[in-house]
C-alpha cells in the first residue's frame, strides 16, 4: 500500500497562507496528484493546476518545459514524488517564474538529491523545498532553503490504527 506524503504536505502548504495558489505537476505523469492537491487545498479560494510538459533530448537530460495552465501571479507549488539530481525541477521552476509566476516552491516526497542537487536548488528560482523524511539528509537540518517535514505522525497513526483493529483505508488516499 502507498501511503502519501500530502497527509503532511497538504498542512504544510496551508501554513504558507498562499494568495492566488496553483498546484503544478513536474510532468504529465505527475498531473493526477496535481489535481488531487489543488482539490484538496481549494476551500473558498480557486486553486488552479498547472502542468508541465518536458520533452527529453536523452535520458536524464530534459530539453524543453512547457507550462500549460495560468501562471501569471500565482503562487506556485510543484508536488512530486522525488527528486532525484533536480535537474527538471529547477528548470521547471525557472520555466514559471519566466512566465509571470509571484513565486515557486516544490513538495517532494523522496529527496534522494544525487550528485549537485542541493547546489541546483539554491542556485533556482526556487523559494523553498519540502521533502520528507523518508530518506535521511541530517546535512539539510537548518538548510535556508531545503525544509525536512517528517511523516513519523503519519506512520505512528497507521502502526497505532493496525494494532488497535482499526480502518486504515483513509491514510491511503490523497
Amino acid at each position: 500500500d502507498h501511503i502519501y506524503a500530502s497527509k503532511v504536505f497538504i498542512p504544510t502548504i496551508k501554513s504558507l497562507k498562499l494568495r492566488n495558489l496553483s498546484i503544478a505537476a513536474p510532468d504529465m505523469g505527475g498531473a493526477k496528484r496535481a489535481n488531487a492537491y489543488a482539490r484538496d487545498l481549494g476551500g473558498r479560494q480557486e486553486c488552479g493546476v498547472v502542468i508541465c510538459h518536458k520533452t527529453r533530448e536523452r535520458a536524464n537530460v530534459v530539453s524543453d518545459i512547457k507550462a500549460i495552465g495560468d501562471v501569471e501571479g500565482r503562487n506556485i507549488v510543484i508536488v512530486d514524488d522525488m527528486i532525484d539530481t533536480a535537474g527538471t525541477l529547477c528548470k521547471a521552476a525557472d520555466v514559471l517564474r519566466s512566465k509571470g509566476a509571484a513565486s515557486v516552491r516544490c513538495c517532494a516526497t523522496h529527496g534522494m538529491l544525487s550528485g549537485s542537487a542541493v547546489e541546483r536548488i539554491h542556485d533556482s528560482a526556487l523559494e523553498e523545498v519540502f521533502i520528507t523524511d523518508t530518506i535521511p539528509h541530517p546535512e539539510l537540518e537548518g538548510d535556508s532553503k531545503i525544509r525536512i517535514v517528517s511523516m513519523a505522525p503519519v506512520f505512528a497513526s497507521i502502526i497505532d490504527k493496525v494494532y488497535n483493529y482499526e480502518p486504515i483505508s483513509i491514510d491511503f488516499t490523497y
